[in-house]
């Protein structure tokens, strides 16, 4: 079995006596490399924030920062990373006192007091001072760290005031070189396993050999399993590199997303494409979707095959129609995704099957909205998530509307008896919104928890879609 060999600081690292459920941040902290700090161990506060060399949907070389604590380090076989330790200009020891001007930055300004968020901050700091194209502060690239002492505006000014990196910044040699392409990898430590495929058939081959294996694609929910409910598994795969989950295709008839696109590349290309504007509650979801930290690993095949109710994409791609392309070593099957979830975190995935990727029909519905019901508005759990998309015809009236729900109950829902209510109706109509909020009456089995009541919830499905159509009702006829 192989060693997991990686780049760490510029100098190659071996590690093959691990556990495959041993944390990135937890071999660093063992290993003597104490700055990056452990503040939850489930990716909410940033403190163990790394950098990744990465490549970026168009091809350019990129420091991406990542959460250590949700990494399983053979995941890191083949990569170039930084920890806090290293950002000094290479060759400069940790301790010699010079500093990188992002922490020059953070000193000036006084952007640390007890200094425990600090390490994070300065990676993600790091990422943005290189981000390709950078041309001004952007708020997203401190999203994911915490900090409970300096209140955020002296870390925003340290942020606000990077220069550009000289052309002679060391850091920029790995940036010219670029990543390498990630290697296969067949991994065992302690009684447990794990794979790194870079083909579908490999992939098969795995699981037909080992049932009961586990998939792991960015490792932001499972990871988190890992640390807090200590769940082992004997047998983890890793599928981020196979080529084919990592690719999109716009197509006449149809968008294409591979289900391990990292969810921070789709927010980039949703950005920057003409076809982005198809898909305006994706766009409205991803900055959603917890912070940067985690949307730099997150996928859509990881989301949907969780299952949980209140994952945050599902009620978008059901209102967008998706279908999904799953496959075995038998071949591939077409699904539509509201076909998909059978139950509580119970999907119609069959034994060795994974997705390959999303399917979202074109023409794509005119009109679009994404809401979040959260305690906070950024970086939150949703406690009732919704989503509409809505075709209106010359005179005012529905030609296709699909709305969908996450936390009314066990699994995402498409409100179905809304939808068939709604075609051929006066959108504007007053009359016509009583008659579709009595078709929400009767949708889902909303429970309590801490998050909010089973009233609240039930509350929830009427008012968010009585603010979708107050929202897009205004320019339509009577």
């Amino acid at each position: 079995m192989a060693a997991a060999v990686f780049e760490l600081n510029g100098q190659s690292v071996s590690v093959d006596d691990v556990d495959p459920h041993c944390t990135l941040l937890e071999w660093l902290r063992a290993s003597g490399r104490t700055g990056s700090k452990e503040g939850c161990a489930e990716g909410e506060c940033g403190a163990c924030a790394v950098a990744f060399l990465s490549r970026d949907e168009q091809g350019r070389s990129r420091y991406e920062p990542v959460n250590a604590c949700l990494i399983s380090l053979p995941e890191v076989h083949g990569r170039s990373l930084v920890s806090v330790e290293g950002v000094s200009p290479p060759g400069c020891s940790s301790s010699s006192g010079v500093l990188h001007p992002v922490q020059e930055a953070m000193v000036r300004t006084g952007g640390s007091q007890c200094g425990y968020c600090t390490p994070g901050f300065v990676m993600s700091l790091f990422c943005e001072y290189y981000r390709p194209d950078r041309d001004g502060y952007d708020p997203e690239s401190i999203s994911g760290n915490l900090c409970r002492c300096t209140g955020y505006r002296a870390i925003a000014d340290a942020a606000r005031g990077l220069g550009m990196p000289a052309t002679n910044d060391p850091w920029l040699i790995p940036l010219g070189k670029g990543p390498r392409e990630l290697p296969e990898l067949e991994y065992a430590a302690q009684g447990r396993r794990f794979f790194r495929p870079q083909s579908s058939s490999e992939l098969a081959r795995i699981l037909w050999e080992n049932p009961g294996a586990v998939l792991l694609g960015g490792g932001t929910d499972l990871m988190v399993y890992a640390n807090q409910r200590h769940e082992r598994y004997p047998v983890l795969v890793s599928i981020g590199s196979l080529p084919e989950l990592s690719v999109y295709d716009v197509r006449e008839t149809e968008i294409v997303l591979g289900a391990a696109l990292p969810l921070s590349r789709i927010e980039r290309l949703l950005e920057h494409a003409l076809w982005g504007a198809e898909l305006a509650a994706l766009r409205q979801l991803l900055p959603l979707f917890s912070s940067r930290l985690i949307r730099n690993r997150a996928t859509l095949g990881g989301n949907l095959a969780t299952a949980s109710p209140i994952g945050d994409s599902s009620p978008v791609l059901l209102a967008l129609g998706a279908e999904l392309t799953l496959q075995t070593g038998a071949g591939q099957r077409r699904l539509p995704l509201d076909q998909f979830f059978l139950g509580y975190r119970q999907t119609a995935l069959a034994a060795g099957e994974w997705i390959v990727s999303v399917h979202l029909p074109r023409p794509l519905a005119r009109v679009q909205r994404f809401y979040k019901v959260s305690k906070r508005v950024l970086d939150d759990i949703s406690t009732v998530a919704a989503a509409f998309a809505l075709d209106l015809g010359s005179d005012g009236s529905v030609q296709r509307l699909r709305a969908a729900y996450g936390g009314i109950a066990a699994t995402p829902l498409r409100a179905e008896a809304l939808e068939r209510a709604a075609v051929g109706r006066s959108w504007r109509s007053e009359s016509s919104l009583r008659v579709l909020l009595e078709a929400l009456r009767d949708l889902g089995t909303p429970l309590g928890d801490q998050r909010g009541s089973a009233a609240y919830r039930s509350a929830m499905i009427e008012k968010l879609f009585e603010r979708f159509h107050a929202e897009t009702s205004a320019g339509a006829s009577k």
